[in-house]
């Protein structure tokens, strides 16, 4: 049994499209469909139902993925046991939000290279939505976000959260705890409406009485610390990125009255029993973040 096949059938049963499973794999829809209909053949039964458009297992495909991800476990452990390289060079396709590569992510990258100088990376850095849409199509193997991403055959690590600061103009930054009368007197500036740190900053500002201040939303981490240097106003940002980046910027953290809550950070990723090299890559790279963000 050609195990291409077989690993061509998990991935359309795991992203139940042919079209996104080619993507995944890097083929045309065309290959996919004749790999599925030459397993099919092999194994002398239906394993899509092509009678409508909707997609679905037949009965015979659903107990036969059982075996095909067994199938594919066993040749990564053969792989593993006996030494066989990867038949395709090593490629990560990471995504992250621009806290990660403003903390942790370049680390991530810069050790997984001296582990395996011939790894290529393809780095992508979204907003959380955007990143676990694209894991969850199959667009990506690693991201790093703000919320698990689900979708079948798609798993999510919780890392240790990210705690957030304020963070002010450098020379005017006052010697003592910032009151919640003084935060509010400046404009306030966080991350993009209905991102993790713009609902915990407004449940911070309802809980202490002030939900009525007025909260600026900006996208991009560059764009905040400009505006904060130019005097604008205050803005959160995880602590970890703020004390790198006040190193560099005229900026400075702030201690301040009003707590504000952590960030969480998830790993979510793909298995892959049929790359033994990317399986391996990807959780060395989950544990190297766990040991940054620790």
């Amino acid at each position: 049994m050609n195990l291409r096949f077989v690993e061509a059938f998990v991935w359309v049963a795991r992203m139940k499209s042919i079209t996104r499973a080619a993507e995944k794999l890097c083929l045309t829809q065309s290959a996919v469909s004749s790999r599925i209909t030459a397993l099919e053949e092999e194994v002398g039964t239906p394993l899509l139902d092509r009678r409508d458009r909707v997609f679905r297992l037949t009965n015979a495909g659903t107990r036969f993925l059982d075996y095909a991800e067994r199938f594919l476990a066993l040749q990564r452990d053969v792989k593993r046991e006996f030494g066989v390289p990867e038949a395709l060079p090593l490629s990560l396709r990471i995504g992250g939000i621009e806290t990660a590569l403003h903390t942790f992510l370049i680390d991530v990258v810069r050790h997984l290279k001296a582990r395996n100088p011939q790894i290529e990376f393809e780095l992508t850095v979204e907003m959380t939505p955007l990143l676990n849409e694209q894991i969850r199509r199959g667009g990506l193997d690693l991201v790093f976000s703000a919320m698990p991403a689900t979708g079948n055959g798609v798993f999510s690590e919780a890392l240790p959260v990210m705690e957030m600061a304020f963070v002010g103009p450098a020379d005017a930054a006052p010697a003592g705890p910032l009151s919640v009368d003084d935060l509010v007197a400046h404009d306030i500036l966080t991350f993009q409406r209905g991102s993790q740190p713009h609902v915990a900053l407004m449940d911070a500002l309802r809980n202490a009485g002030v939900g009525h201040k007025h909260v600026q939303t900006i996208s991009s981490i560059s764009a905040l610390v400009k505006l904060v240097e130019s005097g604008f106003g205050l803005a959160t940002l995880p602590r970890a990125a703020a004390e790198q980046l006040a190193a560099q910027h005229r900026i400075a953290v702030l201690d301040c009255e009003l707590p504000l809550a952590p960030l969480p950070i998830f790993a979510s990723f793909w298995s892959y029993p049929a790359a033994p090299a990317l399986e391996a890559a990807i959780a060395d790279a989950i544990v190297y973040a766990r040991g940054r963000l620790g």
